[in-house]
């Protein structure tokens, strides 16, 4: 038996999921979004001008609350795009499926059974310094 061309198997199998292929819809959707693209852009300017002058000696307050403002509805206006909702949507199920699988792997590898070890990530709080390890 070759692990790699099983693993390979796997992958294939992953890429003909539902939940990846409407992941790669929603990317696509998104990259095809030029409003969206745009404001992603200027999100990224407000990051870079938020950034700069908070690294000047002489930083202004009044314009570090301004761009922190701005910043914050340009980040609100793409998160209430549909096609970025879509997205995000599409990639936590996409993500959940992802981890259940990198999860069971991982049990296996420790020894677990692989015909009936599971993984639950909702049992994970996600504070990966408190934890003794998944399982």
């Amino acid at each position: 038996m070759d692990i790699i061309k099983l693993t390979r198997e796997l992958g294939k199998a992953i890429q003909a999921d539902s939940r990846y292929i409407e992941m790669q819809l929603a990317r696509q959707a998104s990259d095809e979004d030029q409003w969206l693209q745009e404001a992603i852009g200027e999100f990224n300017l407000k990051r870079m001008a938020i950034s700069n002058e908070a690294a000047k000696p002489d930083r202004d307050d009044e314009t570090m609350q301004r761009l922190n403002k701005e910043f914050r509805e340009v980040y609100t206006q793409i998160m209430q795009n549909e096609n970025m909702v879509r997205y995000n949507a599409a990639k936590t199920e996409f993500d959940a499926m992802f981890q259940r699988v990198t999860g069971i792997l991982g049990l296996c590898a420790e020894g677990d059974d692989p015909e009936t070890c599971d993984y639950d990530a909702a049992s994970c709080g996600g504070d990966c310094s408190s934890c003794a390890g998944c399982h």
